[in-house]
């Protein structure tokens, strides 16, 4: 009888201590988003989306030119990465190379590990520098390195959760292991492979340490992808350490409108992953 109280009262305090640590975790995030909310929702208006900076100390304007900047930013960055880490993942999750795939897997963990600052100084070292120019195409380098790996490891992880039986029919029909992956394994894993991308992209919009070193700010309309460009996280981080409470005040509303569109993203990517991301194992 005692140790049946024991098992009870330990059970209990383990079930409570869970839901302690859990709704801690999700009043976090409903905290932040309140706080957000708040102080950034009576800040948002039409001119916020259509209205350049203005100068400082004059009250008003908007972030038009970081909307659309980051927009250029990210895109490319999707356009560098997504390919790479898409086909690396298909590298990983298809061939059996015990001698090159582990190094590969290694690096791709490794970089996600890689503090974005650094990242942020490579792409300077490496584009910034030999072309003397700030600009949003060093941006977008700098974000894609970093969403490789992301893209890289989802990749693999939701094709290998395709059933075997998938493969091994496929090559008995006589077909070539190119074919079956195309035609197969990528359809039946793409659901999970696009969930993984669209999380990647999300994960790198908000990141602000690679653009200070690579893309830099511009106060004005971007005129060429070789320019300096301004971006919302590099945006906001100006304004919140500015001394003005105007800034301020657009710093909290670019950080409502930079984390609804993490949350939309987000949004997506279970929405399709609900839709049927994976196949049944057999």
């Amino acid at each position: 009888m005692n140790r049946l109280l024991r098992r009870k009262l330990i059970n209990g305090v383990m079930l409570t201590l869970t839901g302690v640590f859990t709704a801690l975790t999700v009043s976090s995030l409903f905290v932040i988003l309140g706080y957000l909310l708040y102080s950034g929702g009576t800040s948002l208006d039409w001119n916020f989306f259509t209205k350049l900076p203005l100068a400082p100390g004059e009250l008003g304007g908007g972030m038009a030119n970081a909307i659309v900047g980051s927009a250029e930013i990210v895109g490319m960055a999707a356009i560098f990465g997504l390919p790479v880490g898409f086909m690396a993942g298909i590298y990983l999750s298809e061939y059996d190379d015990r001698a090159f795939a582990p190094i590969v897997r290694y690096v791709a963990d490794l970089l996600n590990g890689v503090p974005s600052i650094v990242i942020g100084i490579v792409a300077w070292t490496l584009v910034v520098v030999p072309l003397r120019q700030f600009s949003a195409f060093a941006g977008a380098i700098a974000l894609s390195i970093m969403l490789i790996p992301i893209v890289t490891r989802q990749t693999e992880q939701f094709l290998r959760e395709v059933p075997n039986s998938l493969r091994e029919a496929a090559l008995a029909l006589g077909a070539h292991k190119w074919k079956v992956i195309a035609t197969v394994v990528v359809p039946a894993g793409s659901k999970g492979v696009l969930t993984g991308m669209i999380l990647g992209v999300a994960r790198v919009a908000g990141e602000t340490a690679p653009l200070l070193f690579t893309a830099f700010n511009n106060q004005f309309w971007n005129t060429g992808l070789d320019h300096p460009t301004a971006s919302l996280p590099v945006q906001i981080y100006m304004r919140a350490t500015s001394p003005y409470d105007d800034w301020h005040r657009q710093a909290w509303a670019a950080g409502l409108v930079l984390i609804g569109l993490v949350l939309v993203a987000n949004i997506s990517a279970r929405f399709v992953l609900s839709r049927g991301a994976s196949v049944p194992r057999g």
